[in-house]
C-alpha cells in the first residue's frame, strides 16, 4: 500500500495544515535545518510544522540539508540535527540531504564517506536513517554498495522512474500543488509502512516503556471525561496508554 506525502521547508511559507490534511496528504518530511550548528541555520518553520503535523495527525520525518566537505563536517551536522529533533517522535526516516553544488567536486569516495558518517551518527542515536539522492548522484557520485544498508529516498522528477534500485520513498515532482500551501510543493510516494516499522523497532523517539510511563503520569487522577480525550490524542500519536486505577 502506497502513501501520499510532501516534503517542506520555510520556502513553502506558513502552511495551513488543516487544509493539507483534508487534501489527503498522509505524511510529511520536514526540513529541520542546514549546515553546522547556528541559530540562523534552523529552518524557521520547523517547530511550527512539527507541532501542526502532530496536532492534525500527519506522520512526519525530517531532513537536514548538508554542506559537509569533510567527514568531520558531516559528524558536526549530524550532531546539529540530533539537537533539533531531540524529544520529538518521528514516524518517517531522518535524512541527510547531500546534493549541494559545492560538494560535487569532492569525488565519489569522500562523498560516500561523508554520507556514511552522517548516517552512522543518526543510527547510533536510535534513528531510522535514509539517504536522499537522485539517479545522477547514485550512479556517478556515490558508492551505492557502501550505502546499501541505508534506506533511500529517491528524487527523480518525472512521471515514470528510470532508477531501478531499491528505494522506500519517491519524490516525483517539485511542482506539485496541495491545498493549504501557496505555490509549488514537492510531492512524494512512500512504499513502506514506516510508522509501523519505526514504532515496532522503538526508533525515532518511540519507546513503548517510556511512552507508557509518560501517559500514565499525565492521566492519573484526571476526571474520566478529560482522561478519555487525552487517551484518544495520545493513541493517535502511537503511544501506549495505561490509566492508573484509583
Amino acid at each position: 500500500m502506497t502513501r501520499k506525502g510532501i516534503d517542506v521547508s520555510h520556502h513553502n511559507g506558513t502552511i495551513d495544515w488543516d487544509k493539507v490534511k483534508a487534501a489527503g496528504v498522509q505524511f510529511a518530511i520536514l526540513r529541520c535545518g542546514f549546515g553546522r550548528k547556528s541559530p540562523k541555520q534552523i529552518d524557521t518553520q520547523f517547530e511550527r510544522n512539527y507541532r501542526e503535523c502532530k496536532r492534525v495527525g500527519i506522520p512526519v520525518g525530517v531532513y537536514h540539508y548538508s554542506y559537509a566537505a569533510t567527514v568531520e563536517d558531516a559528524k558536526l551536522e549530524a550532531d546539529f540535527m540530533l539537537e533539533l529533533i531531540s524529544g520529538k517522535q518521528l514516524e518517517y526516516p531522518v535524512v541527510p540531504d547531500i546534493e549541494d553544488k559545492t560538494q560535487v567536486h569532492l569525488g565519489k569516495n569522500l562523498l560516500t564517506e561523508i554520507t556514511v558518517a552522517f548516517c552512522d551518527k543518526m543510527e547510533k542515536a536510535g534513528y531510522y536513517t535514509a539517504i536522499y539522492s537522485n539517479p545522477d548522484w547514485l550512479i556517478n557520485r556515490l558508492d551505492r554498495d557502501k550505502l546499501s544498508r541505508f534506506d533511500l529516498w529517491l528524487a527523480e522528477w518525472r512521471s515514470a522512474k528510470t532508477y531501478t534500485g531499491a528505494h522506500g520513498i519517491w519524490q516525483y515532482t517539485k511542482k506539485g500543488t496541495v491545498d493549504g500551501i501557496s505555490g509549488d510543493v514537492d510531492l512524494d510516494i512512500a512504499y513502506k509502512d514506516y510508522p509501523a516499522i519505526i514504532k515496532k523497532a522503538g526508533l525515532n523517539g518511540y519507546s513503548q516503556k517510556a511512552d507508557t510511563y509518560k501517559v500514565t503520569a499525565e492521566i492519573s487522577g484526571i476526571p474520566s471525561a478529560k482522561a478519555g480525550t487525552i487517551k484518544s490524542a495520545c493513541e493517535q500519536m502511537g503511544m501506549t496508554v495505561v490509566q492508573k486505577k484509583e
